[in-house]
């Protein structure tokens, strides 16, 4: 959309200089002619060479001027805007060979090119092979991931996603901005996932947590990845479904179990009863007695069906998705970073061993056990014991004291354990393990044990550290960008993340009540423009909007009907802008369209705008505005893209990677740099930057 004028370039008031001192020189030689002809009176020739003489100056600048411009200023510019068009693109068009007195340098200009652009064609020669080999495996990789049901999360060292799959994408459809670059702190905020994050072994051992999600709670088991720079690998499962079968069919039928076994011995006992009738008389011998045959063979049978159901739903516990083989080391060390600073210390005593369990489940649950026992027991640190048994592992909580009444362990089994989802009852989680918990005092009769059995695996020996994988794919480059809560200020341009946007609105009044009708966005990320990352949004103006601008923007009425206002967008895009820098062209027009005076959403990064970089690159050249930049940098709109938010955010994009190798030859390579050099041109805005 055009903008207000705001002032003439340099190079314009260098050439208004220019005539100016030439018609003040010619003025002043007219002046002194004619105060010397009245005093000398000449005749003929000699006033002829008087005026001549006194008109010379100012001829002479102005002539000198004009030979400067067309032989020298003129080439000087042209050559300016090819060295900057060959340093942003060295395969760009060559529109102005070198002319005037700067032709001789037209053969030198051309062998610098031929040479630049053979040496790139040999560079791109010789990584050919490399560049094909890791598409093919990349392309392996997208379709590994693409048909991968589990979400998987890549990040580096700082918590930035530097990979992610369909299956992640999906999962995290309903977060504004989710992509790469993106912070695992804004993904997933939970505490317990940050704590997880920061105490992950080097060695690429798993470590399982329960993090909640919308109104989801998701299973994430955590892995470094060995020999790498810090990047830690999440796979994701929403266990909300499996607690809702755990807590539903599973539960009722586990309840049943004790009525049935209960009904199995009335059977029986109805047998002995009818045996003892027996005795009444011996009339209807016969009959009782093929009656106590059936409903002996009938008790025997259902008390084997029962035994087996009851098999059955411990083999389901037991086997089931949720239970994993744990290391009892990670167990224990899991435990000590769960617990709050205030709580006492587990010590783990004895042989470590391997156990089957929800690791989740039983962190939440030794949890809730320790601060009961903090009640009971006697001042001092627990102990915890792994000791084998005959299928079977009891994990073993020691305190000093006496062991817990019958009555405290049931009223323990009706506890909630809120942290997890659906709040199941200790119980629920015991019989999820096929478990019980009982009490009993040790051998020296100075402390006692709470033990609850567990599921045994086969396997023995501490785990193995985990391969690297293969191929290593975690080569996006944003793992080498510094801490997110770095100074701002010193960071380097390229590792920058940057949201370029710009904004349709229904008119250039926006102080007198014009508004935003559309906004667009994308995201560059390690100096890298993210295709499918964009931000593009209708906005309902709350009012007509003017042919006028229709006729700019091609933007009707019908168009933004239905539309969320600009209350609902502006919190939408604050949210996909998250920690990123801004950009924009003319961006002092866009912020005041997407900061009304209301102020409840505010933009308080830094901004950068290609307009202010552009003239301060280049104050002697003419022409600021977008598709002048677009056409010196051979950058160009898909058709229908001009004057549309999100195409000209793109085209803004693009030109502020044009401009980046520009400021890096220049010594500008931070962002308080950066800043320094845009606010020396905020007087030198261009007239028709649009």
């Amino acid at each position: 959309m055009p903008r207000p004028p705001a002032g003439l370039p340099r190079r314009q008031r260098l050439v208004g200089l220019w005539l100016l001192l030439s018609g003040v020189s010619l003025l002043g030689g007219a002046v002194f002619a004619l105060w010397l002809d009245s005093l000398v009176q000449l005749r003929g020739l000699a006033r002829l060479v008087l005026w001549l003489g006194c008109f010379s100056g100012g001829g002479t600048i102005f002539l000198v001027g004009l030979l400067l411009e067309r032989q020298l200023f003129m080439p000087l510019r042209h050559l300016q805007a090819q060295l900057a068009r060959l340093v942003a693109n060295p395969d760009a068009r060559d529109d102005h060979p070198p002319e005037g007195w700067l032709r001789g340098l037209g053969p030198d200009l051309v062998r610098i090119r031929e040479a630049w652009r053979s040496d790139r064609g040999q560079l791109a020669t010789a990584h050919a092979e490399g560049a094909r080999s890791a598409a093919r495996i990349r392309q392996e990789l997208e379709t590994l991931l693409q048909v991968l049901d589990t979400p998987l999360l890549l990040c580096d060292h700082h918590r930035r996603l530097l990979l992610f799959n369909q299956a992640a994408e999906t999962m995290f459809s309903s977060l504004p901005g989710f992509g790469l670059g993106k912070r695992v702190d804004a993904i997933l905020p939970a505490t317990s996932l940050q704590d997880a994050l920061q105490q992950l072994p080097a060695e690429g051992s798993p470590r399982e947590v329960l993090v909640p999600q919308d109104d989801r709670w998701l299973r994430a088991v955590l892995r470094r990845v060995p020999g790498s720079n810090g990047e830690t690998l999440l796979t994701l499962t929403d266990t909300t479904a499996a607690w809702t079968s755990e807590m539903g069919a599973r539960a009722e039928l586990a309840e049943l179990l004790p009525a049935l076994r209960r009904h199995s011995a009335s059977l029986t006992s109805a047998t002995d009863a009818l045996a003892a009738s027996r005795q009444a008389g011996p009339r209807d011998a016969a009959l009782r007695e093929r009656l106590e045959a059936v409903i002996r063979e009938e008790g025997q049978a259902l008390g084997e069906a029962l035994q087996h159901m009851g098999r059955v739903m411990d083999d389901m516990h037991r086997q089931g998705e949720r239970l994993s083989p744990l290391w009892s080391n990670d167990l224990w060390a899991a435990l000590a970073e769960r617990l709050p600073d205030t709580a006492r210390r587990v010590v783990p005593i004895g042989m470590p061993a391997w156990l089957k369990g929800d690791a989740p489940a039983l962190l939440v649950l030794l949890g809730a056990l320790v601060e009961h026992l903090d009640r009971h027991a006697e001042p001092g640190d627990l102990e915890g014991e792994i000791c084998l048994g005959n299928r079977q592992v009891y994990l073993d909580l020691i305190w000093r004291g006496r062991p817990l009444a019958q009555h405290q362990l049931d009223a323990w089994r009706q506890e909630r354990l809120t942290a997890l989802p659906l709040a199941p009852r200790v119980g629920d989680v015991l019989r999820q393990h096929a478990s019980e918990a009982w009490s009993l005092p040790d051998p020296d009769g100075e402390h006692a044990r709470l033990r609850l059995p567990l599921p045994a695996v086969e396997r023995v020996g501490a785990p193995s550290p985990c391969p690297p994988p293969r191929p290593e794919f975690h080569d996006f480059g944003i793992a080498d960008l510094p801490a997110p809560d770095a100074e701002l200020a010193a960071r380097t341009l390229r590792t920058l993340e940057i949201v370029a946007f710009d904004t349709e609105t229904t008119g250039l009044e926006l102080r007198r009540g014009d508004t935003v009708v559309s906004i667009g966005a994308c995201r560059i990320v390690n100096a890298r423009l993210l295709a499918s990352d964009t931000f593009d949004l209708k906005v309902d103006p709350g009012k007509p909007i003017p042919p006028a601008s229709t006729a700019i923007h091609g933007i009707t009425d019908d168009d933004v009907a239905g539309a969320p206002p600009l209350a609902v967008v502006l919190p939408r895009f604050r949210d996909y802008v998250g920690d990123a820098v801004l950009l924009a062209h003319n961006a002092a027009f866009d912020l005041l369209a997407i900061q009304p005076a209301s102020g409840e959403v505010t933009f308080d990064m830094p901004v950068l705008d290609t307009l202010l970089l552009s003239r301060a690159l280049d104050a002697s050249l003419d022409g600021h505005d977008l598709d002048s930049l677009a056409e010196r940098y051979d950058l160009g709109f898909p058709p229908g893209t001009r004057h549309t938010a999100l195409g000209d955010a793109r085209v803004t994009a693009e030109l502020w990677l044009a401009l980046l190798p520009r400021l890096e030859a220049r010594g500008i390579e931070t962002l308080a740099q950066l800043l320094e050099l845009q606010a020396s041109a905020f007087d030198r805005a261009d007239a028709s930057a649009s």
